[in-house]
């Protein structure tokens, strides 16, 4: 059974930083793409940032660029999104995600339908 775990969520003040964590389990992800998203309340599911489970080259939205970074350790089977100067524009659930890496994948890698695999999500608070 395949899952996804995200963790390290919880309150911050502006300013602050956070380290969320996806474990992954149930399969060999190296064909895959690991993903963060983020919903806000009444919002669509945002595409944070991406990166090849059996490469380096990351890829992230012109919103969090510069402030947050995606980072994988192969050995604890983890995906980790560090989270820097947060803004209390960044309060919403965050998840992980993964997504076979096909052509049609990367032509479509910014939307929620283009992945296979999810995590339960984990809310990350920031106050002013």
């Amino acid at each position: 059974q395949v899952q996804l775990v995200e963790s390290g969520g919880g309150l911050v003040q502006a300013g602050g930083s956070l380290r969320l964590s996806c474990g992954v389990s149930g399969r060999t992800f190296s064909s895959y793409v690991m993903a963060w998203f983020r919903q806000a309340p009444g919002k669509e599911r945002e595409f944070l940032g991406r990166i090849r489970w059996g490469g380096f080259h990351e890829k992230y939205a012109d919103s969090v660029k510069g402030r947050f970074a995606i980072s994988k350790d192969n050995a604890r089977n983890t995906v980790n999104l560090q989270m820097n100067t947060l803004q209390p524009g960044d309060t919403a659930v965050y998840f992980c995600a993964a997504a076979l890496a096909t052509p049609d994948y990367y032509s479509n890698y910014k939307a929620s339908r283009a992945y296979e695999y999810w995590g339960q999500g984990t809310q990350v608070t920031v106050s002013s």
